[in-house]
């Protein structure tokens, strides 16, 4: 089954979203899907693929080996990884097809019938106000979700944390958290998305500020690269009631192993995008599970990530709920 083409596929969904998907063509005519959205980075991803399209036309399809020597060395970032990735799933996707059985059975069987599934509000929010994302949050219970997502601290960033507008901003961010759980109520997981905008200092005060609403989690208050910083900031969390999540665009296990031995986060979330494809999202959740860490993956992007996402959670014994981009598209 020897690969004959990699072709790179960018479908605009909404005026702010595209999704980009990754063709691995076989000589034998079928088509392995992966998908590798990344947020205002088509051009690059598509030149990403044309590369990577030349080193691997010829290859055994099968040879799923070849790839894992690849993925830890790849030069280009996030946008090298994420091609990678997507490239490692339509190969599983390819191998599924050939021999008729889906991938979570190539990759050791399903361990549940169902996937848990969260809603994602964020992007199929407006007006951005409190009013909003609470209807937005009903909606979703309406369809059937029992646990909401949110960001709502994107309009701020925390080097602007003395003026007068960042203030404000994140008195708005309390405000759509608190009308969020109104609501849905006290019987349904809420979690909130900081997207990085805090100081150390600034997340500790989040935490506090945070605590009455019941959180099941809080993500990604502040960057990656300071370890003891996060690890006390789980502590803080943790005192409180809620988890503290994160690890969302790292690619292989060599980048999760430090955050997973120094105990920074209750809950990690590779994406299958980001992280390495299949076999290194098994082993990051393996090395997790050994930590008393759970995995929800991070998925608020299209239908080929979200089948990949689903094909991987079947299989995986410390899952939580897997997130749902709700409402962005009909």
């Amino acid at each position: 089954m020897r690969i004959t083409g990699v072709d790179f596929c960018g479908v605009a969904v909404t005026p702010r979203t595209n999704w980009c998907f990754l063709l691995v063509r076989t000589e034998d005519g079928r088509t392995g899907l992966g998908e590798c959205t990344l947020a205002n980075q088509e051009a690059l991803l598509a030149a990403e693929a044309a590369r990577l399209a030349s080193r691997v036309v010829g290859w055994d399809a099968q040879a799923r080996n070849r790839l894992a020597r690849l993925l830890p060395h790849a030069q280009g970032g996030l946008v090298a990884q994420t091609v990678l990735s997507a490239f490692e799933g339509a190969l599983w996707d390819l191998a599924g097809q050939a021999l008729g059985r889906p991938i979570h059975a190539l990759l050791g069987g399903a361990l549940r019938e169902t996937v848990p599934l969260y809603a994602n509000i964020n992007r199929g929010t407006n007006p951005r106000t409190p009013e909003g994302f609470a209807a937005a949050a009903g909606r979703a219970l309406a369809a059937g979700f029992r646990a909401i997502k949110l960001a709502p601290f994107d309009p701020i960033i925390w080097e602007d944390a003395a003026e007068p507008a960042w203030r404000q901003g994140y008195a708005e961010g309390l405000a759509r958290i608190a009308a969020v759980r109104a609501a849905i109520g006290p019987e349904h997981a809420l979690m909130v998305d900081a997207h990085w905008r805090f100081s150390p200092g600034g997340a500790a005060r989040l935490i506090q500020d945070v605590a009455g609403f019941d959180l099941f989690w809080l993500e990604c208050p502040v960057a990656e690269a300071n370890h003891a910083e996060i690890r006390r900031l789980r502590g803080m969390a943790n005192d409180r009631g809620m988890r503290l999540a994160g690890a969302e665009a790292l690619a292989g296990l060599a980048a999760y192993r430090p955050l997973i031995e120094t105990g920074c986060y209750d809950v990690l979330m590779p994406d299958m995008k980001h992280c390495g494809g299949h076999e290194e999202m098994r082993r990051i959740a393996a090395l997790a599970l050994t930590a008393g860490v759970e995995i929800a993956p991070h998925n608020p992007t299209g239908p080929g990530c979200h089948a990949h996402s689903l094909h991987a959670c079947a299989t995986l014994p410390n899952l939580l709920p897997l997130e749902v981009q709700f409402g962005e598209t009909e």
